[in-house]
């Protein structure tokens, strides 16, 4: 706590330059990866697949392939400067503090006496923003929609769908926003300096009470989840599951088609009582075997405990953040810097902090894709351990092909932006040997597009 004091008094110097600084950091965030957006569009215009992929992949799928890639680039470029100007125009014409006096004075104006307070007040002011923030965004969502992916044949969606999900996700948005963020709040103001350990309780809660209550009233309002009918595909995950002693309890297949052609397999659930999910997507492009590899891939995360790893040190990250946050929260000069001189919100505090903190979430990005990638790798082997090398190399192949996934990529790029290992790496860590070319062995596969999710395979 005494650091922490020191750490305070030390950052809240009068007339400390933070609008600038935190100006700079944007523009030096946007700056370097701008850069490695170049670096990635020079590997986008290769005419040629990787080595390892020479037998697996025709010439055909691979232009095709690198012209979505600099569609995509191109695409990337213009939101990203649309986005750094939206971000430096609410800085300089200084939309925080002016949207703050305007919800005030809704708020003296409109609401009942027992409804005025900085809880309110934050209540309105967020969503408020939160409308100027979607309303401002919806020409790329729409673009990226209805006529990126709409070119090259991954988009499933209808307009009056996009929109119905647009407005569900704002109606949850208040459903859960109100009491959670209310909570937040509440939390800083009746527990002092030490605010951040009960705030970081009630982080952890409210985690464990999403994982309960996501499948149960969230998902249901965007996909249908039905029970994987009897056959070889059950079968054959169930005799996985008994294998490796994790506690299933449900074997689903989602409606992922009627969105779009992504694909995706996971599992969810609390830790005696698993459930997997399976995109329809992935069961109609792959062979039963293969699809059952995937899963030995996901499995693999959990019996070797990424998950568990990984959602420790998202505690852990959770926990020092929120602590951090206790340095700032009364950080007049940051206040100032950007408007603020009579109040000293405590929403606005956190967005001025995340702001703050940019260089620092750029290092932790850049570690936690490092530690995710070495963690695919180990989930490739363990499937490969169990027999599947061969089969997951195969839908790995099939999903690069008809998704029109990069190839290849610069090792900037991917050091910085990429989760999962590129599929050279993948392929040479499995040791696979083509006997036959993929792409040839399913033509029309290549122009029926399958989309893997982020968190793929």
């Amino acid at each position: 706590m005494d650091l922490l004091r020191n750490l305070a008094r030390f950052l809240d110097r009068p007339l400390f330059p933070w609008k600038r600084l935190i100006v700079g950091f944007s523009l030096g965030q946007y700056l370097f990866e701008g850069f490695l957006s170049l670096r990635q569009y020079q590997i986008l215009k290769e005419k040629k697949p990787p080595r390892v992929l020479e037998s697996e992949v025709s010439q055909e799928v691979f232009d095709k392939s690198q012209a979505y890639g600099r569609a995509k680039a191109k695409f990337g470029f213009v939101s990203s400067l649309y986005g750094q100007a939206q971000n430096l125009g609410f800085i300089y014409f200084d939309v925080l503090p002016k949207l703050w006096a305007l919800t005030g004075i809704w708020l003296a104006r409109y609401a009942p006496a027992q409804y005025k307070g900085e809880i309110m007040h934050t209540l309105i002011f967020f969503f408020t923003f939160n409308v100027i923030t979607t309303v401002l965004n919806l020409p790329t969502s729409y673009y990226s929609t209805f006529v990126l992916e709409e070119e090259f044949g991954f988009n499933k969606q209808t307009l009056k769908l996009w929109v119905t999900d647009m407005i569900k996700g704002q109606a949850l948005m208040v459903v859960f926003g109100v009491p959670l963020l209310s909570a937040f709040l509440a939390i800083i103001q009746k527990t002092g300096n030490g605010f951040f350990y009960y705030l970081w309780l009630f982080g952890v809660g409210v985690q464990v009470f999403m994982i309960t209550i996501y499948p149960i009233a969230i998902l249901p309002l965007f996909n249908k989840l039905s029970p994987l009918e009897e056959g070889p595909l059950k079968t054959g995950v169930e005799g996985l599951a008994k294998r490796l002693g994790f506690p299933l309890k449900e074997l689903y297949v989602i409606d992922g088609s009627k969105r779009s052609a992504h694909s995706n397999a996971y599992f969810y659930g609390l830790p005696w009582k698993k459930h997997i999910v399976i995109y329809d997507t992935l069961i109609e492009k792959s062979e039963t075997e293969e699809v059952v590899a995937v899963l030995s891939h996901e499995l693999g995360h959990w019996s070797l405990s990424h998950t568990t790893k990984l959602f420790g040190i998202s505690q852990f990250h959770m926990f020092y953040l929120f602590a951090l946050f206790s340095v700032f929260i009364n950080n007049r000069s940051l206040f100032e810097s950007f408007g603020f001189h009579r109040e000293f919100p405590i929403v606005i505090g956190f967005i001025l902090f995340s702001d703050a903190l940019a260089p620092m979430d750029t290092v932790v990005k850049l570690l936690m894709n490092i530690l995710s990638r070495k963690y695919e790798f180990q989930a490739d082997e363990f499937a490969a351990k169990l027999g599947y090398s061969k089969e997951l190399a195969k839908s790995l192949i099939k999903l690069q092909i008809q998704n029109l996934s990069t190839m290849n990529a610069d090792w900037m790029y991917a050091s910085y932006h990429f989760s999962h290992p590129i599929l050279p790496e993948r392929l040479g860590a499995l040791g696979w040997v083509s006997d036959e070319k993929t792409s040839d062995a399913r033509k029309t596969d290549a122009v029926r597009p399958l989309k893997a999710a982020d968190r793929e395979l």
